[in-house]
C-alpha cells in the first residue's frame, strides 16, 4: 500500500485519485495524523509514504516522498491564499499563482511523474468530465489556443487528450446550441433486472429469473413516479428519454409496451428529440421486443457486444455468443432501427491488442451508427474487484494502444468522437469515448455528462439531478433495493417533490 499523511483534512479525494492514477495496482490511504494514530500498519506492507503539509494561509505547500530504503524526495510550491485565487476560474488568463488545490496537484504530479518515470495522458486531472473545462471556456468566448494552453499548463494534459477534449467540446456545443435544454428536462427510467451479472458490473441489477413475478409490480411503481412527473412538470419540454438498467429488454414485449405507452399517455413527448432503450444484452433481445419498442416510438437502441471473442464473453459472465450478438443486431436493422449504438470494453481480462483488432474488424462489417469505447474500470462493488483481490491484478495488453486501434476503426466507419467521461480506477488512466455519425450522437449522453440539464430519474437505484440556472446542482436518489423501493414508493416521490419545489 501507499500511505499519504496530510496535516489537514482537505483535498483527500484529489490526492487519492492522483496517487491511484500513477499506482493503479496499489491500495492508497490518505490520512491525517489523528487518523493514523488510530490505525495499525505493517511497515512491510507500505511501498512508500508521502507527507503533505498545507499552509495555504502562508501561500505555501510542501511534500516529501519517503521511500522504503529511507531515502526521500522533497518539493515545495507557492499558491494563492484561498481557492478563490487567480486561476480558480477557467478564464484562460495568465496568473502568477494557482489555487491551493491546483498548486498541490501540480506539485504532486511533477514529483510522482519523476518517481515512476512516466507521465499520464490526462495529467493531473482527476474529475470525470474533462470536457467541461473547454466547454465552459468556449461559452466564455475563449479561443482555441487559450483553451489548449490552459489545459496543458494548468493540468499537464497531453497534446493528444487536449485535442480530443477540445474537439468533443466543439461538437457538444454545436449539438446543445440546437436544443433549448435550459428550459427543458430529460427522463431516465431504470430497469434493474439482468439475465446475469457481468464480472465488471457494479450497477443496480438483479437476476430476472428470481424477480420475474415482481416485474409487473415494479412497473406499477414506475407509473406512480411518471404520474408525479406529469403533474409537476406541466408546461416543461422533455428533450430526451433514456430507459437504462440493468437490462431493459428483460421486460416482455407486453411489459415494455405498457410502460412506454403509459409514459406517452401521461407526458407530452412531442418535442422529445431522442428516445433511447439500452437493449444491451443480445441474449435478452427478440424480434417481438424490438417490434414493440419500434411501435412505441423508440428511435435509438444499444446492442452491446463488449468484445467479439466468445472466450472473453464466457470469462466475463456474458451468457451469449458473438453469433447471437450479430443476429440481434441484424434483426434490429430489419425492424427499422437506424440509430444503433454498440458498447465495447478495452482491457477485459486476458485480451490483447490483437483481440481488439479482431473486435473492431468485425464491428466494421456491421457499421453501427454510434460506438462507445470504454476503458475497463474496476468498480469496488463488482465481482471483478473481488477477483483481483483474490488472484492479483491482470494486464494482458496495453490499453492505450487498444484505444488507438478503436479510434482508428471508428474513423474508418465515419464516426466522430462526441462525448467523453472518465471513471475511478480506469484502465491506463484513459477515458470512455462515444463516437457517432453526423446526426446520430446520443443527446442524453451529452446532457448528462455536461450536467447542463435536470434529469428526472425513476426506478430503483436511480439518481435525480436538478441543475439550477446558476449552474448549482442538487441530487436525490432512490434506494437500490427493489423491495424497499416498491414498499416506499411514496417516499421516493416525496424526495423529488422536495428537490423540485418550484
Amino acid at each position: 500500500m501507499i500511505l499519504v499523511r496530510i496535516n489537514k483534512d482537505k483535498y483527500k479525494y484529489d490526492i487519492h485519485s492522483l496517487v491511484k492514477a500513477f499506482y493503479s495496482k496499489e491500495d492508497v490511504s490518505v490520512l491525517t495524523d489523528e487518523e493514523i494514530a488510530k490505525k495499525e500498519f505493517d511497515e512491510n506492507d507500505i511501498l512508500f509514504k508521502i507527507e503533505i503539509f498545507l499552509e495555504e494561509e502562508k501561500g505555501e505547500i510542501s511534500m516529501k516522498i519517503i521511500r522504503k530504503d529511507g531515502s526521500c524526495a522533497e518539493a515545495k510550491t507557492i499558491c494563492a491564499t484561498s481557492e478563490e485565487g487567480a486561476d480558480s476560474s477557467t478564464n484562460g488568463t495568465s496568473a502568477s499563482l494557482s489555487t491551493p488545490k491546483n498548486a498541490l496537484k501540480q506539485m504532486m504530479y511533477r514529483e510522482l511523474s519523476k518517481e515512476i518515470g512516466h507521465e499520464l495522458p490526462w495529467g493531473s486531472l482527476t474529475g470525470i468530465r474533462p470536457t467541461r473545462i473547454p466547454m465552459q471556456m468556449l461559452e466564455a468566448g475563449k479561443q482555441e489556443d487559450d483553451i489548449k494552453k490552459y489545459m496543458q499548463n494548468t493540468f499537464f494534459v497531453s497534446d493528444e487528450k487536449t485535442d480530443l477534449a477540445y474537439n468533443i467540446a466543439i461538437r457538444e456545443k454545436k449539438i446543445l446550441d440546437d436544443i433549448n435544454y435550459r428550459d427543458g428536462y430529460s427522463i431516465y427510467l431504470g430497469i434493474p433486472f439482468c439475465p446475469t451479472t457481468c464480472l465488471y458490473c457494479s450497477f443496480t441489477s438483479f437476476p430476472i429469473v428470481t424477480w420475474s413475478k415482481k416485474v409487473d409490480d415494479y412497473i406499477e411503481c414506475l407509473k406512480k413516479e411518471i404520474d408525479f412527473v406529469a403533474e409537476n412538470f406541466k408546461g416543461k419540454t422533455v428533450n430526451s428519454v433514456y430507459i437504462g438498467g440493468g437490462t431493459p429488454t428483460t421486460l416482455s414485449p407486453d411489459q415494455m409496451t405498457r410502460l412506454i405507452s403509459y409514459l406517452r399517455e401521461k407526458i407530452d413527448l412531442s418535442e422529445c428529440r431522442e428516445f433511447t432503450v439500452e437493449s444491451g444484452r443480445p441474449d435478452s433481445i427478440t424480434r417481438e421486443k424490438l417490434r414493440a419498442m419500434k411501435n412505441c416510438g423508440v428511435d435509438r437502441i444499444s446492442v452491446n457486444p463488449q468484445t467479439m471473442s466468445d472466450e472473453t464473453l464466457k470469462r466475463i459472465g456474458r451468457q451469449h455468443t458473438v453469433a447471437q450478438f450479430i443476429d440481434a443486431y441484424k434483426t434490429a436493422r430489419e425492424e427499422g432501427f437506424d440509430n444503433i449504438n454498440m458498447d465495447i470494453i478495452l482491457g477485459l481480462p486476458g485480451e490483447t491488442e490483437e483481440d481488439v483488432k479482431h473486435t473492431m474488424s468485425e464491428i466494421e462489417k456491421l457499421s453501427p451508427d454510434d460506438l462507445t469505447v470504454h476503458s475497463l474500470s474496476v468498480k469496488r462493488g463488482s465481482r471483478l474487484a473481488e477477483h483481483i483481490r483474490n488472484n492479483g491484478y491482470f494486464v494482458a495488453g496495453d490499453t492505450g494502444s487498444m484505444m488507438k486501434i478503436a479510434a482508428e476503426s471508428a474513423k474508418r466507419m465515419g464516426l466522430s468522437p462526441y462525448y467523453l467521461y472518465r471513471q475511478k480506477n480506469i484502465s491506463g488512466n484513459l477515458e470512455n469515448t462515444g463516437y457517432a455519425r453526423e446526426g446520430k450522437a446520443g443527446i442524453y449522453n451529452i446532457l448528462m455528462m455536461e450536467e447542463v440539464q435536470s434529469i428526472v430519474a425513476l426506478g430503483a437505484g436511480t439518481v435525480t439531478k436538478r441543475v439550477y440556472g446558476d449552474g448549482r446542482i442538487e441530487r436525490c436518489d432512490n434506494v437500490k433495493d427493489i423491495t424497499l423501493y416498491m414498499n416506499n414508493i411514496e417516499e421516493m416521490i416525496e424526495r423529488k417533490r422536495v428537490l423540485f419545489s418550484f
